[in-house]
């Protein structure tokens, strides 16, 4: 059994990491705040655009871009976006294992990787996978420049014909408690349908509306990939608030264990030493009759 000085000791460690989960969670309630905003401001933009992409590519259907038509060589293509960092409960496993699935299911086992994180770069390592390209380090309020070349080089290659598709997967956040795996086709692009009635009237395209496409599905696609990674920075920050938040309240109830347990073990100890004195009294008394 453990003396009272060990528990005491324990109790010390688990006191300080529960000072260090509590501190993380506050720092990952303060980051969600601002990833909520970022994500919040971007959706608007990227329906904004998709509209824009559903009016122009009904306007000119006979047109095929290369983003629309899928090669006829390469392999399958996985933009993985993931975590840097650890802590933030199964987010990457439920992102990893979706994404995983569904490129088996449609392609087979062997497809080429280009990973947004630490974490998907692992993945790849671990399963074999090829790398195409791995960008990690990515700051807290990302920039559209610094998400760029990982769009860049998924369309880089589908347009080379080294890669037959590209699958787009991240962690969607809908709230604090739910973060879902979106896994979605990014090439060969399917072009938005135009929801509602539409414009009464045709609009007027300088130069001309297929010049108008051929500028605006790469800023869909890099659009898509930036929009992937706040979603998946917010989706991380709320699980990792979440997660410390579990720890730090399971350390206060290791706390309260040890504490009653330390308690036991003193009453124990104090016990026996009362049953110590008073057998020592009794033999002096005998011995003294």
């Amino acid at each position: 059994m453990a003396t009272l000085r060990d528990i005491r000791r324990r109790i010390r460690s688990v006191r300080d990491t529960q000072q260090i989960t509590r501190a993380m969670q506050m720092v990952a309630a303060a980051k969600m705040r601002r990833a909520q905003a970022r994500v919040q401001e971007a959706r608007p933009y990227a329906d904004g655009m998709r509209a824009v992409l559903a009016t122009v590519s009904a306007r000119v259907k006979e047109y095929r871009h290369p983003f629309l038509t899928a090669p006829e060589r390469g392999d399958p293509v996985l933009l993985l976006v993931t975590t840097d960092r650890g802590l933030c409960g199964a987010l990457n496993v439920n992102v990893i294992r979706a994404a995983h699935q569904h490129m088996r299911e449609r392609y087979g086992s062997r497809y080429a990787v280009i990973a947004v994180g630490r974490k998907g770069r692992e993945f790849a390592g671990r399963f074999g996978l090829p790398v195409l390209d791995a960008i990690t380090g990515l700051p807290d309020r990302p920039t559209f420049a610094a998400v760029q070349p990982a769009a860049a080089r998924a369309m880089g290659a589908f347009l080379d014909g080294r890669a037959s598709s590209v699958t787009l997967a991240y962690a969607h956040y809908r709230n604090i408690l739910r973060q879902v795996p979106q896994v979605v086709p990014l090439l060969p692009m399917v072009p938005p349908e135009a929801s509602g009635p539409g414009p009464s009237g045709d609009y007027i395209y300088e130069p001309d509306a297929q010049s108008v496409l051929d500028r605006l599905l790469p800023r869909w696609v890099e659009t898509e990939v930036y929009r992937a990674v706040l979603e998946n920075q917010a989706s991380e920050q709320a699980a990792k608030m979440v997660a410390m938040r579990a720890a730090t309240n399971n350390a206060n109830d290791l706390i309260r264990e040890l504490t009653l347990t330390a308690n036991k073990v003193r009453q124990a100890s104090i016990t026996r030493e009362l049953m110590e004195i008073v057998g020592g009294a009794e033999a002096l008394k005998a011995g003294r009759s």
